[in-house]
């Protein structure tokens, strides 16, 4: 009996050391994987340990001929039953602490667990958005270009795929990052240093992608055995804490990371709250574990996207509490959501809808993704979704689908910019929507022709003045005193003085008139713009005059 307790003991701790290695679990039982793991470990072994002391199973044979055998457990006169009342302790409080932790006991907590919104002034708060650095790149884009560059490699597209990109700001520069991984075991066995280099694309620029060989990602998801990522951050930084959610992620010299958040559950087992991260040098296997208010500033994300999304739910629909029957108030966030920008800060941007799920918006929200401050923009107007839906409708005859939306402070008007892309996702058209009036759109093949055309509608629309556009065309006839020209995503754009106005810079987009490339300094010209405040003019018209006199002469 002894030497079968000794192997079944042997098999169990093998079984337990397999699991922890392959499913490195948190070893913490404060956590309800680690405390259910512990539990069926406490059981097994009380059964090999204390099974016999209790009673023992025998075999008993029909009581009439043809009738099946039966086991049954014979206790013992004088067993132990402390086993027993320890196990089912055991299990009780594991049992308790799970129905404890439910919204029927803590209905305030998952309220609560999003801080309160901060109301704010969307045209004040948020960057009146400069139109040549809008991200023109998503996700998707941005994997297919970042495919293709590594396509330009042959003997490397053989040895390694890509990993998922990663928005963020390195530098000042807006960018996706896209990790390299091994394509398989054998590309792994044979790489041990790891894979080489990652690519980057420019969130604003198609053109700008470039692929970075001067650093080695050793450790990474996928791999095997002690380089696999989660696993070499288990057992060498945080075998005790909650790890979710990696990203990857670059410091402003270009050096790779991965920024892992650590969590920890707020109310028994529920209600997951992001403390901190493991920041890892993708090269080395050097980390580090930060708290929230420690992190290095180039670090832009530990807030799980799932996380914020969940909190502001619970706080919508627990508003008045579990017995709200009628709905008084509450309020969810919309399908969808996306990473932005504003002030140097990465937030996740979303809208909110009231419960009855109709196409209006009550607000939007940014949420900080490291520290997760709230911010409320009570604007009321259309969802993502219906501005992806009217954007498509103005250009229904070519079945363009509208990427997700960005939504900008264009000239202190709320606005919702996106692309338009064919079936092969490549970029086709930009649009402008008004979130206010989703029936106000402007499309362009460029971002400044869509943007002409988006203000264009606002005026008809109603709209006396467009942020800081006044309501009436003004025309000038003048002479060019000075004209350059600059070329960038959006095509080429005209920058001119005009003597009689020298005040003012005007821009004008190359496709309104194929008169700007050939005009030169002392050209008599008449341009039509709606005068802005500041900033630079943009025309609506251009006609130069000398090529109309040569033409009559």
């Amino acid at each position: 009996m002894k030497n079968w307790k000794a192997k079944a003991t042997l098999v169990t701790l093998l079984v337990f050391a397999v699991y922890v290695v392959f499913e490195h679990p948190n070893l913490n039982p404060l956590y309800p994987e680690a405390a259910f793991m512990y539990c069926v470990l406490l059981t097994v072994f009380m059964a090999i340990f204390q099974l016999d002391k209790l009673g023992r199973f025998v075999v008993e044979q029909g009581s009439a001929p043809g009738m099946p055998a039966s086991v049954r457990f014979h206790r013992a006169a004088n067993g132990r039953r402390w086993p027993l009342i320890v196990v089912a302790v055991v299990w009780g409080v594991y049992l308790l602490v799970c129905a404890g932790s439910s919204v029927l006991f803590q209905v305030n907590a998952y309220r609560d667990q999003m801080p309160e919104l901060i109301e704010m002034d969307f045209a004040t708060d948020f960057n009146t958005v400069d139109t040549s650095q809008l991200p023109i790149v998503d996700y998707d884009m941005s994997k297919k270009l970042a495919d293709k560059k590594l396509g330009e490699r042959p003997s490397l597209g053989s040895q390694v795929t890509l990993g998922e990109p990663t928005l963020q700001q390195v530098d000042g520069q807006l960018l996706w990052a896209v990790p390299t991984y091994h394509s398989g075991f054998f590309k792994w066995i044979t790489n041990l240093e790891g894979t080489p280099g990652y690519v980057i694309v420019s969130a604003t620029d198609p053109q700008n992608v470039q692929y970075v060989d001067g650093y080695q990602i050793k450790y990474q998801p996928g791999a095997y055995l002690w380089q696999e990522l989660l696993f070499y951050a288990r057992f060498t930084a945080a075998p005790f804490n909650g790890l979710t959610d990696y990203s990857f992620e670059l410091d402003d010299s270009g050096q790779p990371y991965w920024v892992i958040t650590t969590y920890k559950y707020t109310r028994g087992f529920a209600l997951p709250e992001a403390t901190g991260a493991v920041v890892m040098n993708c090269t080395t296997g050097e980390s580090e574990t930060y708290a929230i208010d420690e992190l290095p500033q180039w670090v832009d994300r530990v807030q799980p996207e799932d996380y914020i999304i969940t909190q502001l739910n619970n706080k919508g629909k627990y508003i008045h509490g579990y017995l709200n029957f009628s709905d008084k108030d509450k309020f969810r966030t919309s399908p969808g959501e996306t990473i932005i920008y504003n002030n140097g800060n990465c937030y996740l941007f979303t809208g909110l809808t009231s419960v009855g799920g109709d196409q209006s918006a009550i607000g939007f929200v940014m949420v900080d993704m490291v520290t997760k401050e709230p911010r409320l923009y009570p604007i009321s107007g259309a969802t993502e979704q219906a501005a992806q839906s009217s954007a498509e409708g103005e250009v229904q005859q070519y079945g363009y689908d509208a990427a997700f939306p960005l939504i900008i402070n264009l000239n202190g008007q709320p606005t919702y910019f996106m692309t338009l892309k064919d079936e092969e996702g490549l970029i086709k058209k930009y649009a402008y929507v008004s979130v206010e009036d989703y029936q106000t759109v402007g499309v362009g093949d460029t971002i400044e022709e869509a943007r002409l055309s988006y203000e264009k509608a606002m005026r008809a629309s109603g709209s006396v003045a467009v942020g800081n556009v006044n309501g009436e065309a003004t025309q000038l006839t003048g002479t060019i005193a000075r004209i350059g020209s600059e070329y960038n995503s959006s095509g080429t754009t005209y920058y001119m003085v005009i003597a009689e106005r020298p005040e003012l810079l005007f821009s004008v987009q190359g496709s309104l008139s194929d008169e700007l490339a050939l005009t030169r300094e002392g050209d008599s010209v008449q341009v039509t713009f709606y005068q802005r405040e500041s900033g630079t003019q943009e025309l609506t018209a251009f006609d130069n005059l000398e090529f109309t006199q040569q033409a009559a002469g």
